[in-house]
């Protein structure tokens, strides 16, 4: 590369997008350290904040999503959209990337069509097994597709999918403490069965209820322990239940800073269903009980885990089923040693190791072309 170029990376909205998103702009960033890289995300949504700590610039477009409940609301969400078109042109007039980079979110839309209009290259990157509609828009114009699952094609043309994995934190695949020491750093049993309980960037409501439910069995089981982060909307409401409880052996805070080291720590995870924490948990071999959020569009989630469960590489509890049943079977599960090996080898088998490498190599075809 022999002058620098310009990446502009869109997307975000949960720490799903915007991981995989950080982690395609640093290998970019680590193989051509001059590169400029321009992020572009929606106003007052969590990238605005997570972006800039990570060390990049990024600009805010007011887009927002569709009210699918309430239609009259839409009239400000189209306006919204039109204002995002008119920024997007702005925005790419003034950075005039070499290539749009969308990774899913509210502004990888109006950014990345504005970029096909003015002959910009794009990629899209399609974390889950479901393409959202976003995406299958945006895929005719698009110079290529990297997915994490087979069968894509269905959504895509084929002859533009590439199939790299979605792309994680790289500190999470080089952590290296010691289980035992993980658990003593949560403050923790070193030798007691541990269980990571996460809902994501934001938290998850029916997941955070199940534990509370579960709390008397919990506090029971005097060989295991849980490690579980709330999101930060569910704060106050589980630190009130957790108090109120009998259970010692539960460590509940909204966030969780080292993921890498929780990881570590736990025996089993029980999580939702998105893209990111799925390829997490299928790069570290963890054997994991997937709770898909209902909340999604085109119901992704569900999908993700099942594409999982139905390898045995996953337990799914259904959201709607999750307050009665996620307890009892964590507890279950995670004093099964056999099934959690099972678990651990098939969920491995399914990992795609490297994706934030292989997506800058379909980058760098793009551009060289």
């Amino acid at each position: 590369m022999n002058e620098a170029k310009r990446f502009l990376i869109s997307g975000g909205g949960t720490g799903g997008h915007i991981f995989p998103a950080v982690s395609i702009a640093n290998e970019i960033r680590r193989r051509y350290p001059d590169a400029e890289i321009l992020f572009v995300g929606a106003e007052n949504r969590m990238e605005m904040e997570k972006v800039p700590a990570a060390g990049y610039e990024i600009k805010g477009l007011p887009v927002c999503g569709f009210d699918r409940k309430n239609l009259l609301k839409n009239v400000r969400v189209l306006i919204k959209l039109y204002q995002s078109m008119r920024m997007a042109k702005s925005i790419l007039r003034d950075f005039a990337p070499d290539i749009a980079i969308g990774v899913g979110g509210y502004a990888s839309g109006p950014m990345l069509k504005e970029a096909q209009k003015r002959g910009i290259p794009t990629l899209i990157q399609e974390q889950n097994s479901y393409a959202g509609v976003t995406n299958k828009l945006l895929a005719k114009g698009a110079a290529a597709i990297c997915v994490a699952y087979e069968g894509m094609e269905r959504f895509f043309p084929a002859e533009k999918i590439v199939m790299t994995g979605n792309p994680v934190r790289r500190n999470l695949l080089l952590c290296t403490t010691d289980p035992a020491d993980a658990r003593r750093s949560f403050g923790l049993d070193p030798d007691r069965r541990t269980i990571l309980v996460v809902g994501g960037s934001l938290g998850a409501r029916t997941v955070n209820e199940s534990i509370i439910a579960a709390l008397p069995d919990i506090a029971a089981a005097n060989d295991v322990q849980v490690i579980w982060q709330t999101g930060k909307y569910y704060d106050e409401s589980t630190r009130k239940a957790l108090e109120a409880s009998a259970a010692k052996n539960v460590v509940r805070m909204p966030f969780i800073g080292n993921m890498d080291v929780a990881y570590r720590a736990a025996d089993l995870v029980v999580s939702r269903a998105g893209a990111s924490s799925i390829s997490e948990l299928q790069l570290l071999g963890k054997p994991s009980i997937l709770v898909p959020s209902p909340n999604v569009a085109e119901d992704h989630q569900t999908k993700n885990a099942l594409a999982l469960a139905d390898r045995g590489a996953a337990i799914m509890v259904r959201d709607a089923e999750s307050v009665e049943k996620l307890g009892s079977t964590m507890l279950a599960t995670v004093h099964d040693e056999a099934l959690l090996a099972k678990l651990a080898a098939n969920v491995e088998k399914m990992a795609l190791r490297n994706a934030d490498e292989r997506i800058v190599d379909c980058v760098m075809k793009i551009i060289t072309k």
